[in-house]
C-alpha cells in the first residue's frame, strides 16, 4: 500500500493516492457506523482476518460496544473555562498540570528560563506520578465526584511539595476544527505503535491497530487488565476552552505520554504568545523517572545545567523534535479563525480565504490548503 509499485518508496513531492480508503469512506459516509462492525466493512475484515489468521471475526465486530457518552472535565486557566477528555483518556493529567501550575510564584513561571524549565519538569513529573498511581477503568470502577487529581486543594499542596523540592514511549493523530457557527471538534485517534500492526487489507486501505498492547497481560487485579469488552487507559486529551459562552480554541497532540505536556507548554505560552509562537517555541518533557528531554539548542545554555542540578537526567533532542508532540490548533479571535500546525509532524491548517460572515487568518508552520466549507481547521496526518 506504501509502496510504488510494491517495491519503490515514494520520493519526496510524488502525489501518493489511496483509492481503496476512499471507497471505504465514501461507503462509512453511505451507510454510516454500523457498516463498519455489521456491513460490507464488517465482512471484508472478517475474510482478510481469515485468511491471514487474525483474531478479529464478524462475531467479535458484532460485540463492540456502542460509543459511550461522558461529560468532559473541566477547570479555569488564565481567565477561561478549559474542558478536556475524561477517563480513560489523560485530561485529568492536563488538568494538574494546569492548577498546579497557576499556585506556583509568578517569578517561577517563565518557561524560557531556567527555574521556570525545573519547575515545568517537575510539575509533569509530578502529574505522571499521580496518574501511575491511579489507574482504573470508569467502565468498572465507580467514580468519585471530587477526584483529587481534579481538586484546587490538591494543587495547592503540590505546588508546596514541588516548589520545596526545586529550591532544595506510539503514534497517534490529532485534528482540531471550527466553523463560524461555533461549531468545534478536537479528535485525537491512535493506532498505537508507529504503522500499527503493520497489516492492513488492500479492499478497505486502512491500517489495522494495535492498541491491545496498551492492556495489562499479568496481574489479574488490575483494572487495566486484557477483558471482553474492556478499554485501555490512553494518553489522550483533546481540548476545548471557552472564552464567556463560546469556544476560543480547540487543541490537542500526539505523542503518547508527551501529549499533555505538550498542550499545558502552549496553553501557558498563549498567555503572552500569538499562536504560532506558543507552538513554535522550544520544548521540554520529564518522564517518570527524571529524564528531562528538550530542545536544548533551542533554549537557554543555563537551562540544562539548573536540571541537572535538579537531579534529573538530560535527554538531549534536535530542534523541534518528532518526539516532543505536534500540537494542532484552531483558535478564534473575533472575526477570524486562526489555525496552527505544528512543525515538528507533518500537519497542516487549511480554510478558506474568506467567506460571507467572517474573515479567516491561517498561519501553518508546513503547510496550508483550501477547503470548500467556512472551516478552520488543523490536524496532524501521522498514523
Amino acid at each position: 500500500i506504501f509502496l510504488r509499485d510494491g517495491a519503490k518508496t515514494y520520493q519526496a513531492g510524488t502525489i501518493f493516492k489511496q483509492p481503496a480508503l476512499a471507497e471505504t469512506l465514501k461507503r462509512l459516509a453511505r451507510k454510516g457506523i454500523k457498516d463498519f462492525y455489521t456491513g460490507q466493512i464488517a465482512k471484508a475484515i472478517h475474510d482478510d482476518m481469515v485468511r491471514h489468521d487474525g483474531f478479529i471475526q464478524s462475531d467479535d465486530l458484532a460485540q463492540v460496544p456502542r460509543p459511550i457518552e461522558r461529560r468532559p472535565i473541566t477547570t479555569r486557566f488564565d481567565g477561561q473555562r478549559v474542558f478536556t477528555f475524561p477517563l480513560p483518556g489523560a485530561g485529568r493529567t492536563l488538568i494538574e498540570m494546569l492548577n498546579v501550575y497557576q499556585e506556583v510564584p509568578a517569578p517561577y513561571r517563565d518557561l524560557d528560563r531556567p527555574e521556570g524549565a525545573v519547575l515545568l519538569a517537575e510539575i509533569i513529573r509530578r502529574a505522571f506520578v499521580d496518574r501511575q498511581d491511579r489507574p482504573f477503568d470508569p467502565h468498572l470502577f465507580a467514580q468519585v465526584s471530587e477526584k483529587r487529581m481534579l481538586s484546587q486543594g490538591y494543587a495547592k499542596l503540590v505546588a508546596k511539595q514541588v516548589f520545596k523540592r526545586i529550591r532544595s514511549h506510539g503514534d497517534t493523530t490529532h485534528l482540531s476544527a471550527m466553523d463560524e457557527e461555533g461549531n468545534t471538534v478536537a479528535l485525537t485517534q491512535s493506532i498505537e505503535r508507529v504503522y500499527g500492526s503493520y497489516s492492513a487489507t488492500p479492499e478497505l486501505g486502512f491500517l489495522y491497530n494495535n492498541y491491545m498492547s496498551a492492556f495489562e497481560y499479568e496481574d489479574m487485579s488490575h483494572p487495566y487488565y486484557m477483558r471482553p469488552n474492556a478499554a485501555p487507559w490512553a494518553s489522550v486529551a483533546p481540548t476545548i476552552i471557552f472564552r464567556g459562552r463560546r469556544p476560543w480554541l480547540a487543541i490537542g497532540s500526539p505523542g503518547s505520554e508527551r501529549i499533555t505536556p505538550s498542550i499545558l507548554q502552549v496553553l501557558i505560552r498563549l498567555q503572552t504568545s500569538t499562536p504560532l509562537a506558543a507552538v513554535d517555541a522550544p520544548r521540554l518533557h520529564c518522564s517518570l523517572d527524571g529524564k528531562v528531554s528538550l530542545e536544548a539548542t533551542r533554549m537557554r545554555n543555563d537551562i540544562p545545567e539548573a536540571l541537572k542540578r535538579q537531579g534529573l537526567q538530560i535527554d538531549m533532542r534536535d530542534p523541534y523534535s518528532f518526539y516532543l508532540g505536534c500540537v494542532q490548533l484552531v483558535m478564534r479571535e473575533r472575526d477570524k479563525l486562526i489555525g496552527i500546525a505544528d512543525p515538528r509532524r507533518d500537519g497542516a491548517a487549511g480554510g478558506p480565504a474568506h467567506t460571507s460572515k467572517s474573515k479567516f487568518s491561517s498561519t501553518a508552520a508546513k503547510a496550508a490548503r483550501k477547503v470548500k466549507t467556512r472551516t478552520a481547521r488543523t490536524g496532524s496526518t501521522t498514523n
